[in-house]
């Protein structure tokens, strides 16, 4: 079992940065993808941001060229700077980790959420 603990959310001005940090209690070197997800109120949770085990990155379109993800293995942490950031950005943040099961599939792992909240 993975446990996820996420930090660095808090409240910002239209414009500012914030660095969100998910710390996971096992190495990440045997976990394949890992990333963050946002859920505002009344909203669906949505993808924001993914990494592989190698390093390959996805995001969704609302957020390409002003947030960044990361990731340390040697610190078992994943990271996103969020830059540039709007009121629409406000919203809980979680991150998840998918750990290897062998022949099944992944194991999904999730954090309790940070949350983020962008003033206009």
């Amino acid at each position: 079992q993975v446990q996820l603990v996420e930090s660095g959310g808090g409240l910002v001005q239209a414009g500012g940065s914030l660095r969100l940090s998910c710390a996971a209690s096992t190495s990440i070197a045997s976990i394949n993808a890992m990333g963050w997800y946002r859920q505002a109120p009344g909203k669906q949770r949505e993808s924001v941001a993914q990494i592989s085990s190698g390093g390959s990155t996805d995001y969704t379109d609302s957020v390409k060229g002003r947030f960044t993800i990361s990731r340390d293995n040697a610190r078992n942490t994943v990271y996103l700077q969020m830059n540039s950031l709007k009121p629409e950005d406000t919203a809980v943040y979680y991150c998840y980790a998918d750990q290897r099961n062998g022949v099944l599939p992944v194991l999904r792992y999730w954090g309790q959420g940070t949350q983020v909240t962008v003033s206009s």
